[in-house]
This record gives C-alpha cells, sequence and structure tokens, in this order.
C-alpha cells in the first residue's frame, strides 16, 4: 500500500494559485465588440469568479482523494496510523476540506447570482470585493487542518510498502548489528547502511525469490523501550513484527557495540510475538574461530548465509 502524498501548501498558496489564474483567464477572455460597458465586466467577473472556484474546487478535492481510505486498511496500517498520527484530527481536518470545498461553490453561485443583477459598475466592484474576502476567509479558517494534514502527510511517507498475504521475515536486532548488511547480502535490496546507532530512519525491505514463491524481508530497529516511548520508526517496526511478520531472524553481534546481555533481554522480548526465530551471528569475518565456537556451545545459532537462506525457504513452503 502506499501513502505517498502530495505535498500540501499553506492557505495562501492556493489563494495566490486560484488568484493568479483568474487574473489571466481574465484578461484572455474574448468579448464581442457589441456588448456595452457593464456586460463586459459582469463577464470579466463571472470568468474569475468561475476560474477562481474550479481551481480551488480541484485543488481541495485532490487533497480529500490523496489521503487513503482509512476505513479499508489492513490490521497493520489500522493500527499504524492511530498510534502515529491524532486520528480523530486527521479525520476533522479531512472534513474542513471538504467544508471549504461546498462553501467556495456556495459563495461563487451566491456571487454571480449578486453581480448579474447588478445594476451599476460600482454594485459589481462591490460584488467582486466581497466574493474575494469571503473566499479568503474560507481558506484562512482551514489554514490550521492544512498544516496538520502535511505534518500527517510526512508522516505516513516515512510508512513502509508491506505487501498482504506474503511470507515476510523481520531481521530484528539493535542498531549497527549488521542487520541491514544481512538484508543487502540475502536479498536484493541495497539499503543505505550507516556505521552508527539509530541509522534505520525508515524500514528496509528487500526480497527473496524461487520460480514459484516470493518472501519479504523487513529490516527492524530493536529497543527495549516500552511502546508509549518508542519513536515513530521504532513503532512502525513493532508493528510489522507483531501484525505482519511471520518469521524473525534475531541478529547477535558479539562485538558488543550493545552488551551482550541486552540483546539477549532483546531476544526475550521478542518471544513474546510468539513467532518462529533464528539467531543469526553477524560479523564472524572479524571476531576470532574460539569466541564463535563458544557463543554457538550456548546459544543455537547460525553463522552461514546459504544456511541461513535455507531456513528461511524451508519456512516460507510451510506458508
Amino acid at each position: 500500500m502506499s501513502f505517498e502524498v502530495p505535498k500540501i501548501e499553506n492557505y495562501k498558496f492556493y489563494l495566490d494559485v486560484a488568484f493568479k489564474k483568474a487574473r489571466t483567464k481574465s484578461s484572455q477572455k474574448k468579448i464581442g465588440p457589441s456588448s456595452d460597458k457593464l456586460t463586459k465586466i459582469k463577464i470579466l467577473e463571472f470568468t474569475k469568479i468561475e476560474t477562481i472556484n474550479s481551481v480551488l474546487n480541484s485543488k481541495l478535492r485532490n487533497i480529500i482523494i490523496s489521503f487513503p481510505n482509512f476505513e479499508n486498511l489492513t490490521e497493520f496500517y489500522t493500527e499504524l496510523v492511530r498510534t502515529t498520527i491524532d486520528y480523530k484530527e486527521l479525520k476533522k481536518s479531512l472534513g474542513a476540506m471538504d467544508w471549504a470545498n461546498k462553501k467556495t461553490s456556495e459563495f461563487s453561485r451566491q456571487y454571480k447570482s449578486k453581480i448579474r443583477g447588478s445594476k451599476t459598475i460600482e454594485d459589481i466592484r462591490k460584488h467582486s470585493q466581497q466574493y474575494y474576502g469571503r473566499i479568503s476567509s474560507v481558506l484562512k479558517q482551514i489554514s490550521k487542518n492544512l498544516a496538520f494534514l502535511e505534518e500527517t502527510r510526512k508522516i505516513m511517507r516515512e510508512f513502509p510498502s508491506i505487501k498482504d498475504n506474503i511470507f515476510t521475515v523481520a531481521i530484528a536486532g539493535f542498531p549497527n548489528v549488521g542487520k541491514s548488511t544481512l538484508l543487502s547480502k540475502i536479498t536484493t535490496a541495497k539499503p543505505e547502511i550507516k556505521s552508527y546507532a539509530f541509522t534505520t530512519k525508515k524500514l528496509n525491505m528487500g526480497y527473496i525469490k524461487t520460480e514459484t514463491r516470493k518472501a519479504q524481508l523487513i529490516d527492524t530497529p530493536g529497543t527495549l523501550d516500552r511502546f508509549n516511548k518508542m519513536n515513530n520508526i521504532e513503532k512502525i517496526a513493532y508493528l510489522a513484527i507483531k501484525y505482519c511478520t511471520n518469521m524473525i531472524i534475531y541478529t547477535f553481534d558479539l562485538t558488543e557495540p550493545y552488551p551482550l546481555k541486552d540483546q539477549k533481554k532483546l531476544l526475550k522480548k521478542l518471544r513474546e510475538f510468539d513467532k518462529p526465530i533464528i539467531n543469526y551471528l553477524s560479523k564472524t569475518d572479524i571476531l576470532d574461530k574460539k569466541t564463535v565456537s563458544d557463543f554457538k556451545k550456548k546459544t543455537k545459532v547460525v553463522t552461514d548465509l546459504e544456511e541461513l537462506k535455507k531456513i528461511v525457504m524451508e519456512e516460507m513452503k510451510k506458508y
């Protein structure tokens, strides 16, 4: 599922676009030479009002339809939206776009009627200015809603595109233990790999394919924090493991960027999800053989990438 919503501007931007286009359309309007001055001015003002209404209607409708239908989301995305976004405010703000859309059309009809019945140029000018003021007021009233929707867009931009009905594996462990490297070695993914902690700003994903099957693997940042203390990317990872994952590859790192006791504590926490877990030991190329051997005696762990890939394939066949 895609949450790519186009950038939402402030209310002044939309007014400027609408008014500028109205002036352009009006200047290009061709009026027959037989029309008197009053009629000509009415036609020009009609053109401006119709253009402003058309532009604003289009912009506001596009904002509304650019957001997904939140009533038809999967359990994962429903929970994700409700935990990372103020859902009540989101519904209210989208409702405000619909309200503004209707009000601009209402004022367009109302002031075209007033201008149509005007007997003097002064009356036309007066009604036109009133119309511009009303429209500006409507857009100003939704300024906070526009700002909220833009912030929501930025949050949703970080949502992962996790496919439904496909075998899904979470690569879990603390930051900088080699998860992204592992993902790049056993899938076609090319994640950006940094050498310092907390580098995962989004969930990196990759795929393993056979002739008949496909598995998606997700690089998830681990944390020992309680859910309400997690940042957004950690919450996304938690919910992905809870709702989307069929299997977990837990990554140990004996170079210990994090103490081993904390790594074991995180593994224990992940077991609460009641998903099959395969332990993988990373960075064995920079560890001495005795360290690896001693660890393997105490912990059931895979060190060979081909063996790990084979285990994933076998689990995938059961799905």
